[in-house]
């Protein structure tokens, strides 16, 4: 169990630095999104290893992976700024 936590927070980590990388300028702050990407891992870790028997590594990790991605995903703002039109009245 302690190697799923591990390398669960490893991947989250990761996929936080890749994010970052790719994204930079629609991201908030780089802490932020680290944190989010661990948290979000170790979350998805613990979800997919209740689910499942502990001997599943693999299918943990990848729980773990999708987890994390869903909430660095929320994070991401839009490219552009939104033009709101006013209806006309």
């Amino acid at each position: 169990m302690l190697f799923e936590a591990l390398g669960s927070a490893l991947l989250g980590l990761l996929l936080a630095w890749a994010a970052i990388r790719r994204l930079s300028n629609r991201l908030p702050t780089r802490s932020l999104v680290l944190a989010t990407g661990v948290a979000g891992a170790l979350f998805g870790a613990f979800v997919t290893h209740s689910a499942l028997d502990p001997g599943n590594i693999v299918f943990i990790l990848i729980g773990a992976a999708i987890v994390s991605a869903a909430s660095l995903s929320l994070l991401v703002r839009p490219a552009g700024r939104l033009r709101r039109r006013s209806a006309p009245a």
